[in-house]
C-alpha cells in the first residue's frame, strides 16, 4: 500500500470511526456503508485539510461521478501536491 494511499485510508477510517474499513485505490462509495453525499464533502474537506489543499467545485463534482474512485481521488491529490506516490 503506498504512503498515500495509507493516508487517506486513515482519513477514511477516522471519518467513519471505523479502522476495519478496507481501502484499496479502487474502493468506491458504494463500497462503504454510510458513505453518501455529505460524507463525500466531509472526506474531501478533511484531505484538503490534511493535504493543504483546496479542490475547486467542478473537483469536487468529478470525484462524485459514477466510475470514480479512492484512486480518482489519490491522483487529484497528487495533482494539486506533486507528490508521486
Amino acid at each position: 500500500m503506498s504512503s498515500l494511499l495509507e493516508e487517506v485510508t486513515g482519513v477514511i477510517r477516522e471519518l467513519f470511526e471505523d479502522d476495519r474499513i478496507a481501502v484499496t485505490e479502487s474502493t468506491s462509495a458504494p463500497d462503504v456503508e454510510g458513505w453518501d453525499s455529505l460524507m463525500h464533502l466531509n472526506i474531501i474537506i478533511a484531505v484538503e485539510q490534511r493535504y493543504r489543499i483546496r479542490f475547486s467545485t467542478a473537483e469536487i463534482a468529478r470525484l462524485k461521478e459514477p466510475g470514480q474512485n479512492v484512486g480518482s481521488l489519490l491522483a487529484a491529490i497528487r495533482a494539486k501536491t506533486g507528490a508521486s506516490a
